[in-house]
């Protein structure tokens, strides 16, 4: 299995990032053996990967960055790049290689502070591998003052420095960074393609395959994990009865409150598994003492580093809060198409009977209205609305609709 098997319906944009690897590695090897430099390259220093949530942009940009450091045998005698099992591709993929740095936003923006190092890191030649390279999940959220200084970096990149930007659509990021990349445009995965990655690359059965496919509808991230957790697949039937919960106003603030509490408890359960695992890797690095002492002088490094988990968890309770209510939205949207006798594939089969009951007691104005409920509420949050108040908003507006 190689870096490109594990994306999932992007089978163009694989082909293109293959043979930009394959030119990457002939530049790096003519330099090292001073041969000359092939004139004709489809390698640049600067990509910008776009597409809709859960297409898979950071992940595409991860195995290219594996490819760009892979030291497989095999590519030295003319292989592709990127045969996922050298040294260079596994720590790029796992995270851990010196030469591949990630930035991801741990809150609403991407602050100067929080690029300044990476920045300066991507002006210096690479340690041991074949490249530096920065890979920036949210290239959306970098402010005014954060992007000024990617944009200097990547006006005048260093020679073996690659910049990885992932954004959800050109529009989001600062036109005179995307300018200077080149885009490479995601499609939404079919249902069948993330269905069959389920099967093959996580062991899922087929029919629990399918269904989390479906009911993600092509988000690949979200299906895996509703595939292979229990308790997300609790939390999802949960989620779904609500609707059936809120005919009075009490109604309506207990489920808003058990909405929120389930985020808080799902957003805290994926904090503890990664602020565990990144606490005790820096304390290895730093080379902390049998029992975790840590040397002196280092105690700075770990408070920044639980500082920055901090704030990340209150993030990540809002990314909770907002699969619930997209799921939420795809369930009145099968409630709409039921409505309008609409022939589109239906997301939520596995509650037929709340269907049922929602396409009977209201008619396709009322579910727009729902549904315009939910993106309202979903907007105040991305404005730091309190999320119990804008949950409550919600409920009482389901309820009216």
């Amino acid at each position: 299995m190689t870096v490109w098997d594990d994306l999932v319906g992007q089978e163009r944009v694989s082909e293109q990032l293959e043979a930009a690897a394959r030119d990457a590695d002939a530049l790096v090897t003519a330099v090292a053996t001073r041969t000359p430099v092939p004139e004709a390259s489809k390698m640049t220093h600067a990509w910008l990967f776009t597409g809709p949530p859960g297409a898979g942009r950071a992940q595409t940009a991860r195995a290219f960055a594996a490819a760009l450091q892979c030291v497989s045998p095999d590519r030295a005698l003319g292989g592709t790049p990127g045969c996922g099992f050298c040294e260079g591709c596994h720590t790029a993929l796992v995270g851990t290689h010196a030469d591949v740095s990630t930035v991801a936003a741990v809150g609403s923006q991407i602050l100067a502070g929080d690029m300044r190092d990476t920045v300066r890191k991507s002006f210096t030649s690479p340690a041991n591998g074949r490249w530096q390279i920065i890979l920036v999940e949210d290239a959306e959220r970098l402010n005014e003052k954060s992007g000024n200084g990617v944009l200097k970096a990547v006006e005048e990149p260093a020679p073996r420095t690659v910049w990885l930007l992932c954004a959800p659509s050109l529009e989001d990021v600062l036109p005179t960074i995307r300018s200077r990349c080149r885009h490479l445009n995601l499609s939404t995965p079919s249902v069948e393609a993330v269905a069959d990655m389920l099967v093959r690359r996580e062991g899922v059965e087929p029919d629990v395959a399918a269904a989390a496919a479906r009911a993600t509808q092509g988000h690949v991230d979200r299906a895996r994990r509703l595939a292979t957790d229990p308790g997300a697949r609790q939390r999802r039937a949960t989620v779904l009865k609500l609707p059936l919960r809120v005919e009075d106003i009490g109604g309506c603030l207990k489920a808003a409150q058990e909405l929120v509490d389930a985020a808080s408890e799902d957003a805290k359960q994926l904090a503890e598994e990664r602020d565990g695992k990144e606490t005790e890797e820096l304390k290895a690095a730093l080379g902390a003492a049998q029992g975790g002492r840590l040397p002196r002088g280092t105690a700075g490094v770990v408070k920044d580093l639980e500082d920055m988990q901090k704030r990340r968890r209150t993030r990540t309770q809002r990314d909770s809060l907002d699969v619930a209510l997209m799921d939420l939205t795809s369930l009145y949207r099968d409630v709409l198409a039921l409505q309008l006798g609409s022939r589109v594939a239906i997301a939520n089969g596995d509650v037929e009977d709340t269907l049922e009951r929602l396409v009977r007691s209201g008619t396709p104005e009322a579910t727009l209205r729902r549904i315009e409920a939910i993106r309202a509420c979903r907007d105040a949050l991305d404005r730091n609305v309190a999320p119990l108040l804008a949950v409550e908003a919600m409920t009482m507006a389901l309820r009216a609709g």
